[in-house]
């Protein structure tokens, strides 16, 4: 594993620190190193340490580390990925900065809503049926190109839109802004955490905020007791393709027209929150069908 991962937790998470290093940014094809720089210091001000850069255009250069400030070490140890599945392949929680709702879009939460699902999914990945867990969750926060942000194709990989309260004339931040907002809000809510945390809220109380029962709409639950790790993104995947080939394999999907089949199963895997033994159950009845 990199030096990017996440520290195991041998036992409940007792610090902000110990949060905040379950939790990666990941910049995605961006274009100028500056704005990678000043995405390390937003990120460094804001207590978050592992960033992984998703094919530049540009490489990290002297640019990238004269705006980085305090926080050039980021730079030293981010992470070039060559793709977007690899970055975050081992992630068992996604989210992705949006400006505006996409095609099949994701549950939508604000920063604050963010904070407070990341932190219980921490908490209760970090305890695994009872037990303290050796392994720390990894979640990623996705951020796009500066002039047109992240693709449907890469918005589909998350599990929710995390979108930034702004004026609606014109609600686009600057990726490095944008990072510094949604990072502060966690490291808000995480010292808030710590500080009462015999009085911090169920994840129900995030679910009420996101539920609605307007006609159309999906209501969003967060998993409340895990007794098996949750799945990774690469494992959702792979999931998703292999469903898919098994509806093409007994015609009930095209191969040359599969449009939103994809996307559609991975939002449902996605929306289930699957854990391990679960992932393994249907892992083997579909190479089952497969096979058969």
């Amino acid at each position: 594993m990199s030096n990017n991962a996440p520290s195991s937790l041998a036992t409940a998470v007792p610090n902000v620190s110990n949060y905040l290093s379950c939790v990666q940014v990941v910049m995605v094809n961006t274009t100028l190193p500056a704005n990678i720089g000043s995405a390390a210091r937003a990120m460094h001000t804001m207590g978050l340490s592992r960033l992984t850069v998703v094919d530049p255009k540009l490489p990290i250069d002297d640019t990238s580390v004269s705006h980085a400030a305090g926080g050039s070490d980021l730079l030293s140890s981010a992470i070039i990925a060559p793709t977007l599945e690899s970055a975050i392949a081992d992630c068992q929680l996604v989210f992705a900065a949006s400006s505006r709702s996409r095609h099949l879009p994701r549950p939508v939460v604000t920063p604050t809503q963010a904070a407070k699902i990341m932190l219980d999914f921490i908490d209760k990945q970090s305890t695994i049926d009872g037990h303290d867990s050796n392994t720390a969750p990894n979640i990623a926060i996705l951020f796009g190109r500066e002039d047109r942000g992240l693709t449907n194709e890469e918005l589909a990989y998350a599990d929710y839109h995390v979108q930034i309260d702004a004026n609606p004339a014109y609600p686009v931040l600057n990726v490095a802004s944008a990072v510094q907002v949604i990072a502060s809000f966690i490291y808000a809510y995480a010292q808030t955490h710590i500080q009462a945390d015999s009085e911090v809220n169920d994840i129900a109380q995030v679910t009420d905020n996101l539920e609605t029962t307007e006609q159309g709409m999906l209501n969003t639950y967060m998993r409340q007791q895990w007794d098996e790790p949750a799945i990774t993104q690469q494992q959702l995947q792979l999931l998703t393709e292999r469903t898919t080939a098994l509806m093409v394999q007994r015609k009930l999907a095209d191969s040359e027209n599969l449009k939103s089949l994809p996307s559609r199963l991975s939002r449902l895997g996605s929306r289930i929150q699957l854990d391990q033994k679960e992932y393994q159950l249907l892992s083997a009845l579909l190479a089952k069908l497969l096979k058969d």
